[in-house]
C-alpha cells in the first residue's frame, strides 16, 4: 500500500474511533487515539499481521479493541497513556519554551510595529498619533503596565521624551523599516531601565510588579507542592512494589491478584513520579537562575546610582548601557515568572491521572494486601546491596564502576534505571537498579541491577532478557515511554525523547591506575665525553693545539706565482720624539701698587697726588 493511501486509512480509523467514543460519552483527543491504535496493533495477543494490508474485518476489530480500551475508565493503564500523551504535548525544555514565548510575543507586537514602521505622518496631529503609538508599543513590549492606565502612560511618555523627543520623529520617519524596528527595541529597553531605576529610587514605577519578590515566594511554594505530591506518589509506589514482590514469590497468588491491576497501578504512579521529578528539576534550575539575576540586578542598580549620583546631566554613553542591562534582566525575570506558572499548571493538570487509585485500592483493601509485608523504599533497597560487586569470573563483558569511570553519574541507564532482569523474570516488577554493583555495557547500552545475582544472570544471556522486556512492553504500551524503549519501538518515540536522542550516545570515560617500567639503556651506551657544543670553547681548543707562541709565520713566493697577485707591504711612519726634564723653574716681577693722595674728605677735587709704592725688583 502506498504511504499516502496508508496514511489516509489510518486517519479514517482514528476518526471512526473518535466518533465511537463520543457516541459513548467519552471525548478523547486524536493523539490519544493514534497512540492507542499503535498500542493495540503492537500487542501480540491481538494477532495483527503488519506484513499484509488490513482488510475490512481487521479494521473493525481494531476499532472495537481501541474503543473498548479507551472506554475502560477504571484501568490505570489508560490513565498512564493519557498522562504520557498530555505531558508530551505540553512539556518542553527550558530553551524551547523561552524561544517559543519570545516568538509569540513578537507575533503579538507585529501589528502595532507594522503600523509604526509603515506610517508616513506629515501633519502635526498625525505625528502626535504616531508618538502615542510608540508609547503603546514600548508599554506592550516591556510588559510594565497597561497602555490604558493614564498614570502609566504619562510616566512612560515622560521617560520617552527625555530620550526621544517628539521633534526627532522626522528623522525617525526617514529610516528604513529594519532600522525603525531596531530603534524601537532599543528605545523600549532604555525606557524600561529608566522606569525600573525610578521605581528603585521611589520616584515612579507605576504598575511595575515586584517580580523578584513574587518569584521568591512562588518558587518555594511550587517546590513544596511538588515535594508533597512526590512523597505521596512514592509511598504508593513502594506499597505496590511490596505487594507485587510478595505475589512474585508465591506463584499461587498470581491468578488471584491478576484482576486487581496492581501492576498497571504501579506503572501509573512510577510514570507520575518521573514527570514530577522532571518538573522539579526545571523549577530548581529556575530558582538558581533567579538568585543569580537578583544579585546582578542589585549590582546594576548600585552601579547606576554611583554613575548618576546627584548630577543634573550624565553622558548617555555611560547610563544607556546600564539601562539596557536592567531591561534585559527584567525580561529574564518575566520569562522565569511565565515558566514557573506553566510548570505549576502542568503539575496541576497531571494530578487527575491518579484518580483511579482510590477507587481500585481503598484503605481497607490496601491493609489486607500489605498484611505481613515489609514496605521498602528505593533508597533502602539500594543500601541493602551497596557493598556487593560483580564477581571477577563473569566479567567477560565490559563492566563500569564508580572508581574506574569518570562520568559514571552521567551515563544514560536503560529502563530509566530499573532492573531489567527483575522486570523480565517477575512479570513486570519495577525495582530500582544499584549502579554501585556495576553497570553492564552491552551494545553501547548501559544496564543496572538490584542484586549481584540479577547482574550475573542477565550477563549470561543479555539478548534473551532484552527480548523478554520488549515482548512485555508490547502488552503494556505505557511501558514504552516509561522504560524509554524508543530504540525498540521507533514508531512510538515521544517528542520529548526525540529532543534528547543525542543523550543516548554518551560514552563512558574509563580510568584506571597503571604503571610502566623500561630499562635505563636498552642499547649499549655511546656517549662521546669529548663532545663540545660551545663554539668559543672549540676555538680555544684549536688555538691551544696550534701552539702559536713558539711558531713563526713564513711565506714563500715562486717565480710562477709572484705575478698572479698584488703584493703589499706596510711600514710604521716615524713618530715625534719629545723629552721632559725633572726640574721646573719660574720667574716673578713686583706687583705694581699706586696710591692716590688727597681724595679723602673731598667732595669735588681736581687735583690729586700719585704715590708709586711698587717695590724694586731686587727687593722681591
Amino acid at each position: 500500500m502506498p504511504p499516502t493511501q496508508a496514511e489516509s486509512v489510518i486517519k479514517n480509523i482514528i476518526r471512526e474511533i473518535e466518533q465511537e467514543c463520543a457516541a459513548q460519552g467519552e471525548i478523547v483527543s486524536e493523539t490519544v487515539v493514534a497512540f492507542m491504535v499503535k498500542a493495540v496493533v503492537l500487542d501480540p495477543s491481538n494477532a495483527f499481521n503488519m506484513d499484509r494490508t488490513l482488510i475490512k474485518s481487521d479494521v473493525q476489530k481494531l476499532v472495537k479493541l481501541c474503543v473498548t480500551r479507551l472506554l475502560d475508565s477504571k484501568n490505570p493503564s489508560l490513565d498512564t497513556i493519557k498522562m504520557q500523551v498530555y505531558f508530551d504535548m505540553n512539556y518542553t525544555s527550558r530553551e524551547d519554551f523561552l524561544e517559543e514565548h519570545h516568538r509569540v510575543l513578537e507575533s503579538r507586537l507585529s501589528s502595532i510595529s507594522r503600523e509604526i514602521t509603515d506610517n508616513r505622518a506629515c501633519a502635526r496631529e498625525e505625528l502626535e498619533s504616531l508618538y502615542r503609538k510608540i508609547v503603546s508599543y514600548v508599554l506592550l513590549r516591556s510588559g510594565l503596565g497597561s497602555p490604558t492606565d493614564i498614570k502609566i502612560v504619562r510616566e512612560t511618555t515622560a521617560a520617552l521624551q527625555s530620550v526621544f523627543p517628539q521633534a526627532e520623529l522626522g528623522t525617525f520617519l526617514t529610516l528604513g523599516r529594519k532600522d525603525k524596528e531596531r530603534q524601537m527595541v532599543e528605545l523600549t529597553m532604555i525606557i524600561t531601565g529608566i522606569r525600573l531605576f525610578n521605581r528603585d529610587c521611589g520616584k515612579g514605577g507605576e504598575g511595575i510588579d515586584d517580580l523578584p519578590e513574587i518569584l521568591r515566594e512562588a518558587i518555594p511554594a511550587t517546590t513544596h507542592h511538588i515535594d508533597y505530591q512526590l512523597q505521596i506518589t512514592q509511598e504508593l509506589a513502594y506499597r505496590y512494589t511490596a505487594i507485587l514482590e510478595k505475589i512474585s514469590k508465591n506463584p499461587l497468588l498470581v491468578k488471584e491478584f491478576q484482576s486487581l491491576l496492581i501492576k498497571e497501578a504501579l506503572y501509573n504512579v512510577r510514570q507520575y513520579e518521573i514527570f514530577l521529578q522532571i518538573i522539579l528539576s526545571d523549577i530548581i534550575s529556575c530558582a538558581q537562575e533567579v538568585e543569580l539575576m537578583i544579585r546582578q540586578l542589585g549590582a546594576q542598580m548600585e552601579l547606576l546610582k554611583t554613575t548618576v549620583k546627584s548630577k543634573t546631566a550624565v553622558p548617555t554613553s555611560q547610563v544607556f548601557p546600564i539601562f539596557i542591562a536592567l531591561a534585559n534582566l527584567w525580561t529574564s525575570f518575566q520569562d522565569e515568572t511565565v515558566l514557573i506558572s506553566v510548570l505549576s499548571n502542568l503539575t496541576t493538570h497531571l494530578e487527575p491521572f491518579l484518580g483511579t487509585h482510590e477507587l481500585l485500592f481503598p484503605d481497607k483493601l490496601m491493609q489486607e494486601l500489605l498484611e505481613g509485608v515489609i514496605v521498602k523504599t528505593d533508597v533502602y533497597r539500594i543500601k541493602e546491596h551497596m557493598e556487593e560487586r560483580v564477581p571477577l569470573d563473569i566479567r567477560k563483558l565490559e563492566w563500569l564502576f564508580p572508581e574506574t569511570t569518570a562520568n559514571f553519574d552521567k551515563l544514560l541507564i536503560q529502563y530509566r534505571g530499573f532492573c531489567g532482569y527483575t522486570f523480565a523474570t517477575t512479570d513486570g516488577l519495577l525495582l530500582p537498579g544499584n549502579p554501585a554493583i556495576g553497570i553492564l555495557k552491552y551494545k553501547d547500552n548501559y544496564y543496572t541491577f538490584n542484586t549481584r545475582e540479577a547482574a550475573c544472570s542477565f550477563a549470561d544471556n543479555p539478548e534473551h532478557f532484552i527480548n523478554l522486556i520488549k515482548e512485555k512492553a508490547k502488552k503494556n504500551a505505557e511501558l514504552i515511554q516509561l522504560l524509554e524503549l524508543h530504540q525498540q519501538f521507533e514508531t512510538l518515540i515521544p517528542y520529548s525523547q526525540m529532543r534528547d536522542i543525542d543523550k543516548h550516545y554518551i560514552k563512558p570515560i574509563t580510568k584506571c591506575e597503571s604503571s610502566t617500567q623500561t630499562d635505563t639503556h636498552i642499547l649499549p651506551p655511546n656517549i662521546v665525553r669529548a663532545y663540545e657544543w660551545n663554539e668559543w670553547e672549540l676555538r680555544r681548543k684549536a688555538i691551544k693545539l696550534a701552539n702559536l707562541r713558539q711558531k713563526m709565520t713564513h711565506s714563500v713566493q715562486t717565480n710562477l706565482s709572484h705575478m698572479r697577485r698584488d703584493n703589499y707591504s706596510q711600514v710604521y711612519p716615524s713618530k715625534d720624539v719629545s723629552t721632559q726634564t725633572m726640574k721646573q723653574n719660574s720667574t716673578g716681577v713686583p706687583r705694581p701698587q699706586i696710591y692716590l693722595a688727597g681724595l679723602r674728605g673731598k667732595i669735588k677735587t681736581t687735583r690729586e697726588v700719585k704715590v708709586n709704592l711698587t717695590r724694586a725688583v731686587d727687593e722681591t
